[in-house]
């Protein structure tokens, strides 16, 4: 969706006041626990603390929209209505509020009272309140007034593309379906790629008139192949000649709850994500069934850190849906950022015996496993995830990228290698791998030539990467190129200064150019660095002090290696 267009929305809809509370003492420990909760995007909490402070000062208006924002929030939207009214009732400007107001009249079917209301000063914002009025006309059975009304939002700057997709939904819902394709295909198909479910909403007409072959086509040409089960789903379906059933508005209040979703969703990536969550619930409040605004309600939780709300939301895709994979994903995934690995692996490993052919799974889990440090079932996995995906695929390259490490983990090198190499084959420059491969390399002390040129690369490409500039300095360590590394080393650890790593390679730089104190200052900072708990890190600690204790030259001695040897030296 066009920038011009987001931001001609979020002008629009911020046209309506959102109060939000003030940072006065009440003296209330209730109510400052509260705004503690809520700055947390702790809703459950935020509404249990508002509330116990709401009883006590009932006639407190900050506390007021506070429990209607934390309970809309939660999607609570029935409970938020009579605190909505004490708002309304005293004459309080709140866009929350109103929000939650007029969701339960649509869902009391109260259309004439909803269209009484004063947009002016009941109002949700102008886009959103003309596009509801459109369907509630629908729902009075007035279709010439819902027409006039998308059109007249259409007139706005930048919001033609809203009005029109709302219309072409309207007249589909009645059952116009060649009214609603002109309006998918007018301008070269510009309403119908407005956005992901504009497309899918216009494949659904296509094959109610009958143009099943017409709509593969616009599929294949709006979505890369293989980029969307979902997708998948339907084309096999209008392959073997089915007519898709009309499903995206099938009622006026599912087109209010499009409204709400719509609108959301275009402001996902210019709003603040606790905003953007309100339209979310809204739009989950009206259709209960809206599997995208139940996604998009779990991701904009998990991305404000409320784990259990998310994991929630996901769990109410039903298991019928063509999205419930990616549900099921999104759930292992917010499983495994709040600590609950063993749990995220049941949730894939069940996923997977469910849909063994869909690579985006078993992806998953081998990153997973792999992330768990269970290496051997990582390689097996990824093994199953690139036999399904076709050989060659460019995103092929992460996959050989993160077998490689696994093999490498378990020290089975020659495989490893040949993992790096292949993703090499696909994806060339990529600094990752260049730089994976190359310092591997430099710790075996095989191809050291080599190794130098793919970190050079990798620098090139990534200047600011620490890992990247640190192997750098170490192959040219490596190579005895002491004093080029110098500079290198000492910006790796600008770039990364409580890298326990780094500043041990810095130290031992530094130990080879003759700079004795200070690389005993930077192991003693190494040492102060390393995560006792951490047994498989690459610094070690014994070692460092023996570094310490006698120099590094000693060490080397003592473990039997080459001495420091300068490049070129006679």
């Amino acid at each position: 969706m066009a920038s011009r267009l987001r931001r001609a929305a979020l002008a629009v809809l911020f046209t309506s006041t959102f109060a939000i509370p003030s940072l006065a003492d009440t003296g209330s420990g209730a109510y400052l626990a509260g705004r503690q909760a809520i700055f947390q995007s702790d809703y459950a909490a935020a509404e249990q603390y508002y509330s116990e402070a709401l009883r006590s000062d009932p006639e407190n208006n900050q506390l007021l929209e506070s429990v209607v924002v934390a309970r809309l929030s939660l999607g609570e939207i029935e409970r938020a209505l009579p605190v909505a009214e004490a708002i309304e009732e005293r004459g309080m400007p709140s866009q929350a509020a109103r929000m939650v107001i007029a969701a339960n009249m649509v869902a009391d079917g109260a259309l004439e009272e909803f269209l009484a209301r004063d947009p002016e000063t009941q109002g949700v914002g102008p886009l959103v309140d003309g596009l509801m009025m459109g369907w509630a006309h629908m729902g009075q059975g007035a279709m010439t007034k819902a027409m006039e009304q998308f059109d007249q939002v259409s007139t706005q700057e930048g919001l033609r593309e809203f009005a029109m997709y709302h219309k072409a939904l309207a007249l589909a819902s009645v059952g116009d379906f060649e009214g609603a394709e002109a309006i998918f295909s007018a301008d070269n198909d510009a309403v119908a790629r407005f956005t992901r479910r504009a497309a899918l909403a216009r494949t659904e007409v296509l094959s109610q008139l009958d143009r099943n072959e017409d709509a593969l086509l616009f599929l294949s040409t709006v979505f890369a192949a293989g980029s969307d089960p979902s997708i998948e789903g339907y084309e096999a379906r209008l392959a073997a000649g089915e007519t898709l059933p009309f499903t995206h508005v099938r009622t006026p209040q599912d087109g209010m709850a499009e409204v709400f979703f719509s609108v959301g969703a275009a402001l996902s990536s210019e709003a603040a994500q606790t905003y953007v969550l309100l339209y979310a619930q809204v739009a989950a409040f009206l259709r209960t069934d809206h599997v995208d605004a139940i996604l998009l309600t779990a991701e904009l939780l998990d991305a404000l850190e409320q784990y259990d709300l998310a994991v929630q939301a996901y769990r109410r895709v039903p298991a019928d849906s063509s999205d419930y994979h990616a549900a099921e994903l999104g759930r292992a995934e917010v499983l495994s950022r709040a600590g609950k690995t063993d749990a995220a692996a049941e949730v894939l490993q069940s996923l997977a015996a469910q849909s063994p052919d869909l690579p985006s799974v078993h992806v998953a889990l081998a990153d997973l496993q792999r992330r768990q440090e269970d290496y051997a079932e990582a390689v097996q996995t990824y093994d199953k995830a690139i036999e399904l995906i076709e050989e060659g695929a460019g995103s092929n390259w992460f996959l050989h990228y993160a077998r490689g490490i696994s093999h490498e983990r378990l020290k089975q090198w020659d495989q490893a290698e040949a993992d790096f190499r292949r993703a090499l084959e696909l994806n060339p420059d990529q600094p990752q791998v260049l730089n994976y491969l190359g310092y591997s390399l430099v710790e075996r002390q095989e191809k050291l030539d080599e190794a130098l040129d793919m970190i050079e690369r990798a620098v090139a490409a990534r200047p600011d990467s620490g890992y990247i500039v640190d192997s750098l300095g170490w192959v040219l360590f490596r190579l005895g190129r002491y004093d080029e590394a110098v500079g290198h080393m000492e910006r790796a650890v600008e770039l990364m200064p409580v890298d326990p790593v780094v500043n041990d390679h810095l130290g031992d730089v530094y130990w080879a150019v003759g700079r004795a104190r200070e690389a005993e200052f930077q192991w003693k900072r190494a040492l102060s660095f390393i995560d006792p708990e951490d047994t498989d890190g690459e610094a070690d600690p014994d070692r460092i002090r023996r570094k310490l204790e006698i120099g590094l030259d000693a060490v080397l001695v003592e473990e039997g290696a080459e001495p420091l040897k300068v490049a070129n030296e006679g």
